[in-house]
Order: C-alpha cells, then sequence, then structure tokens
C-alpha cells in the first residue's frame, strides 16, 4: 500500500534563526526533534495512503536565501544555469570532465600559438614574403591571424577561469552546448593554422627555441606561479577521506610538474646570464636592405634613412640585368615592387633580370610601399616623405655604392648570378667588378657573398652564407660568415670568435633578440630596423651568475613551501568538516553568512538522520526549487 508524505523542509524556526530559544517556556526544538517526531507518527500509522499537513510556519519568513550574484553569474555564463535550483554540487559526469580537459588543451595550445607569434614579430615580413611567393598575391596576412588570435585566446581564458572557479566553489561543470561548439571551432582553427604555417613557414618554429635564451627565467617564474596556485585544487581534491587510483595518478603527475619546474633552470643557456665586466661592445648594425620600414626596401630613400638612423654598414641584394648593369632587388619579378604590372602587363611575371636597365628605371618603385604598408609605418610618415615615396624607381648598385662611400660607409653584397641563358652569364662578374670601380668605394670596404667566385675576387672581403665546421673554415681559409639567426647557436658563435672568423647575423628586428646577440659576443647584425636596434643602449636585461642562482633557489622554496602550507591547510580544513557533530552544524546556523562546507554537511546530516529512521526499503527526496521534502515507502512516489 502506498504511503506517501510530503512535508516541509524548515531549515530551523524563527527562534533559533534569531539566536536564542524561547522566552518564558520550553527550550526551542530543534530541526531533527520536529522532523524525526513527525515521521514516528506518519510509522505508527495505518499502512494506507495518509497526507500529513504541511506545519503552519510560513517558510519564506523562516528561511532567509542568500542572493549569490557571484555565483549566479559564474553558472550562468558557464552552463546557461541562472537559477538557483538549476545548479548542483554533484560530481560532474565524464562527459563534462572530458570537456574540461578539451578546454584546458585549447588553452595550452592557444597559449603556445600565441607566444610563438608574440615572438615572431622580428619575421611577420618575411613570413608574408613566404606567403607572397606560395599564392602570387601580396596581402598582409598577420593582421588576420593576430585579430583571430587574440579573441580565441580571450575566449578560451575566460571560459577556463570560469571553469576554475566552479571546481573550487564545489559546482557540478555542465559546459553550455553554444560553448561547446565555440570551444571546437576555437581548436579546429588553432590546428588548421599549425598545419598551414609548417607548410608555409615550417623553419620559423625553431624560434621558440632561440626566444627561450631571453625568456626562460620569466617563464619559470611564471610557472611556479601558475602551478602554486593550481595546488589549491589539487590539494582540495587529493586529501578527501576516500582514496582512489585516479587521485593520486593527479598528485604524482603534480608532484613531476613541480619538480620539473624547479630544476629546469639547470638546462637553461641564457647568453645574458653573465658577469657585467665581460659584456662586449654593441653589434655593429646594418642597414639589410636600408631601412625597409621607413622607405621602400632596396631604393636611394631607403639606404638614406638607414644612414640616418645610426647604420654603420649596408645590406643589398644585386642583380644582373640583361644589358649588364647591376641593380637592386629582393624578388626574382617586379610584381610586387614596382608597377610593371601596369607598364609592361605581358611581362610582368618574367624575370627581373631578363628586363633592360632602361625598362628597369621607367617603374615606379614607391607605390606598392604606400598601398600594402608592409610594416605598418606609412601612417607614421610625413606628407613630404609619402610624396617622395611616391616617386621612387629602383636602385642601382652604382647609386648605392655612392652613397655609402660618401658616408665612409662598408656595404654587404648579396649577389644572384644570372641563370646559363642569360645574356650576360658569363660577364656577370666583370660587370660587378666595373661598377665597384666606377663608384669609386675601398674594396676594404665591401663584402662579397657567396664566397663561390674566391679564386677571381682579389682585394674584396668575402663572406659565406652556409654554417662551416671550423675545420672546414680553416681548410677553406674563411674570414666571416654571414647566418640566419635560426641556423647558428651561442655555442657556434663562441666556436667561431674563438677562431677569429667575423660573425654577423640576419635579420635582427627585435630588442629581445639584439640583446641575445650582444650578450653572445656576436660582432655585427644585419637589420630592417636599424632605427629601433639604435635605441637600445644597454642589452634588455643582464643578470650575473649568482643573482640568478639566488631568485631561481628561492623561488623554488617559497614555491615548495607555500605548496605543503596549502595542502596541511586542506588537510586541516576537510578534516574538520568531517568532524562536524549535530550540534556544532546546528548552532552555526546563528552565522549569518554560513559557509559552503557548512551547509553541505548540514544537508547530508539530514539526510542521513532521516535515512536511519525510514530504514533501507525508503526514499527521501529533495526538491529545492519548492522547498518540500518528498517521502516514498516501498521504492514507489507520487
Amino acid at each position: 500500500m502506498l504511503l506517501m508524505v510530503e512535508v516541509k523542509v524548515i531549515t530551523m524556526y524563527s527562534c533559533f534563526a534569531k539566536g536564542h530559544a524561547a522566552l518564558g517556556g520550553e527550550p526551542c526544538p530543534t530541526l531533527f526533534e520536529s522532523v524525526l517526531s513527525l515521521l514516528e507518527k506518519v510509522k505508527n500509522k495505518p499502512a494506507e495512503k495518509t497526507r500529513v499537513p504541511s506545519p503552519v510556519w510560513d517558510v519564506n519568513r523562516l528561511v532567509v536565501y542568500e542572493k549569490q550574484v557571484f555565483l549566479s553569474l559564474v553558472t550562468g555564463i558557464y552552463g546557461c544555469r541562472w537559477k538557483r535550483y538549476q545548479r548542483s554540487q554533484d560530481e560532474s559526469s565524464k562527459w563534462e570532465c572530458a570537456w574540461f580537459i578539451i578546454l584546458s588543451s585549447s588553452f595550452l595550445l592557444l597559449l603556445f600559438w600565441s607566444y610563438f607569434w608574440l615572438v615572431a614579430q622580428n619575421d611577420f615580413n618575411d613570413f608574408n614574403w613566404s606567403v607572397y611567393n606560395h599564392s602570387g598575391e601580396w596581402r598582409d596576412e598577420t593582421i588576420p591571424i593576430l585579430t583571430s588570435t587574440t579573441v580565441g585566446f580571450s575566449y578560451i581564458t575566460f571560459l577556463l577561469i570560469l571553469a576554475l572557479f566552479h571546481i573550487s566553489l564545489g559546482q557540478q561543470l555542465n559546459l553550455y552546448w553554444v560553448h561547446k561548439f565555440g570551444v571546437l571551432a576555437t581548436l579546429l582553427t588553432i590546428v588548421s593554422g599549425f598545419v598551414s604555417v609548417d607548410d608555409i613557414w615550417g623553419d620559423e618554429w625553431e624560434i621558440i627555441l632561440v626566444s627561450l635564451q631571453f625568456t626562460a627565467p620569466f617563464l619559470h617564474i611564471g610557472g611556479l606561479v601558475t602551478v602554486t596556485a593550481v595546488s589549491w585544487l589539487v590539494a582540495g581534491y587529493v586529501v578527501r577521506k576516500e582514496r582512489s587510483n585516479f587521485q593520486v595518478m593527479v598528485l604524482t603527475i603534480y608532484i613531476l610538474v613541480l619538480l620539473t619546474l624547479c630544476l629546469a633552470p639547470l638546462t637553461f643557456t641564457c647568453p645574458c646570464i653573465m658577469d657585467r665586466h665581460v659584456l662586449k661592445p654593441p653589434p655593429v648594425i646594418i642597414g639589410r636592405r636600408g631601412a625597409p620600414m621607413l622607405a621602400p626596401e632596396n631604393t636611394v630613400m631607403s639606404f638614406t634613412r638607414a644612414l640616418q638612423h645610426g647604420a654603420n654598414s649596408l645590406e643589398a641584394d644585386v642583380t644582373i640585368s640583361v644589358d649588364g648593369v647591376p641593380f637592386l632587388i629582393r624578388d626574382h619579378t617586379l610584381r610586387r615592387t614596382t608597377d610593371v604590372s601596369k607598364v609592361f602587363p605581358s611581362r610582368e611575371h618574367e624575370e627581373a633580370s631578363s628586363f633592360n636597365w632602361t625598362e628597369i628605371h621607367s617603374l615606379n618603385a614607391g607605390h606598392w610601399f604606400l598601398e600594402s604598408d608592409p610594416y605598418w609605418t606609412v601612417k607614421a610618415l610625413s606628407a613630404k616623405d609619402r610624396s617622395r615615396i611616391g616617386n621612387l624607381t629602383i636602385c642601382s648598385l652604382v647609386e648605392m655604392l655612392r652613397l655609402a662611400a660618401r658616408a665612409n660607409s662598408s656595404v654587404l653584397l648579396n649577389i644572384r648570378k644570372p641563370s646559363p641563358d642569360h645574356p650576360r652569364f658569363r660577364s656577370w662578374f666583370m660587370d660587378t667588378l666595373w661598377t665597384l670601380q666606377k663608384a669609386g668605394i675601398s674594396q676594404k670596404k665591401v663584402t662579397w657573398a657567396p664566397d663561390t667566385d674566391r679564386g677571381r675576387v682579389r682585394g674584396l672581403l668575402q663572406t659565406t652564407n652556409e654554417k662551416l665546421s671550423v675545420k672546414e673554415i680553416r681548410h677553406r681559409g674563411i674570414t666571416s660568415v654571414t647566418l640566419h639567426y635560426r641556423k647558428i647557436s651561442y655555442k657556434d658563435i663562441q666556436a667561431y670568435l674563438a677562431n677569429n672568423v667575423s660573425v654577423t647575423v640576419y635579420p635582427v628586428n627585435e630588442p629581445w633578440l639584439y640583446s641575445i646577440l650582444w650578450c653572445s659576443g656576436v660582432p655585427s647584425v644585419s637589420s630592417d630596423a636599424p632605427q629601433v636596434l639604435r635605441k637600445v643602449p644597454y642589452p634588455v636585461w643582464l643578470m650575473s651568475h649568482s643573482a640568478y642562482n639566488f631568485i631561481w633557489i628561492s623561488s623554488d622554496l617559497v614555491s615548495v613551501a607555500v605548496v605543503m602550507g596549502i595542502f596541511f591547510f586542506q588537510k586541516w580544513r576537510i578534516s574538520g568538516m568531517q568532524n562536524y557533530n549535530p550540534e556544532q552544524i546546528m548552532l552555526s546556523a546563528v552565522v549569518r553568512r554560513p559557509s559552503r562546507d557548512v551547509n553541505i554537511m548540514k544537508e547530508k546530516l539530514i539526510f542521513s538522520e532521516l535515512n536511519n529512521v525510514l530504514g533501507s526499503t525508503e526514499e527521501l527526496s529533495l526538491f529545492p526549487e519548492n522547498g518540500l521534502v518528498r517521502y516514498s515507502h516501498g521504492g514507489l512516489s507520487c
């Protein structure tokens, strides 16, 4: 026979809610006495459907609900659970835990992706140039990448913070379906970005290792702070009374991560951790294609700007025209940096060396710079500079050499040999030498690359673009190397310098990279931004070995001490909760703002006392939305 009773759940009587017993009479009965007495009467009734009248007290007057605005915002934004009855402190399902793992993985990928593009600013123009070589159209791809990365990283970070708040507040994780689509879309976008960059710009990943020579000490401190903060959540999970294999695994992984971070500085190679008196003079700055951030690359104006902003030397890319005139251009064609598509529309895809000098000199080499703004610097230029840029033409080698001779500056020439079917294939070498003599520059001021024609070059300095061993360098009699910063390590630099081999590194556009090479002792760097590097009077940071060791060891000790303190505190707090007795729980109710843990213990105690009375075959269910306790007998309810 069905037995059903509905009882209003009363947190406490009004006399007890005010913190005192009834005056002038019997003491105020406890909630347990009232509930248990009522249930005892129900058990003694005949086995028939009985409905016990609800108490006459107004529950709205007896119970004071606090407005948990912060908790509502957290659960509302994360899982669209804005109302109190929609929230739950039950364990999160495995499916929601999987979504949390996906969210965390997306955050870590985005963190790595953001760091990559932060340090890759040194090579943004090279990235756009690589895209141009693949697609044939020049466009600044860094702007949409940076915009989408900023939006995605902010979104995923915000969701992760909300998820961590859920865990710390004991709320059940339940990611809203809209956010699930957002997380998946962000994750797929980042993965496709990794694949695309690896295809177009795969060599650039090495800049991560290069940048760690500068950022590793700071990343170490940041990692320690993060892992120390996470210890609060880890400790709260693993110090529970119940034990599981997963808890042991979480604790083991956390300890391994903490130990790895503490010992990570043993693997660091940071050139700027050195004594100040050992620091060498700053590297000589070479204007790579002039100052291409201030004027179109490989033009007279660009080289002039480089010398005005402190460049000690100039670097240029040399191509031989069909009539034997050496001129300056980086690309194999004239499409990107001139208006050849308008002047010679049928020849825009032809090699630049297939034009004669008259045709080349008739092309405009400035409009593309104003239209594409490759370095985002056009708006900072004056109206007079923009007017001059709009009328620039391609620079010949003799013009650049004469400019360098007047400034008593040296030059570095990257010669591009003509193809075998070119009319000047056999005479290009003499064409170049004749141009040097015509310009009137001292041969000691000219460095020639590559060094494949060493036997024919007399009186000129030569440099190699190959990374060779010290033994090979000695065998070939090389005295200078010009290498990309990704191809040379700190040990390579020290080995070259120890054997009196001059080292030039390119491209160096950011102060942090310039500082690393300065501390490494590099004699010269080739830069697209001489105006930026000239404003770096000293390495961005420099620290002695003793100072860094003190900071490293102190940070490790403080982190370990704080983590141990958090674990002990969490253990003490959980143990205190487990030792609550009925009187302590009920007395704590007089506090106007009870803690979440005490509220949980109250609920558990009420249900445990009622279950002891009802027996194993009787069930009690709570409906928070209407303040009712439903009792069912025999597994049935209504």
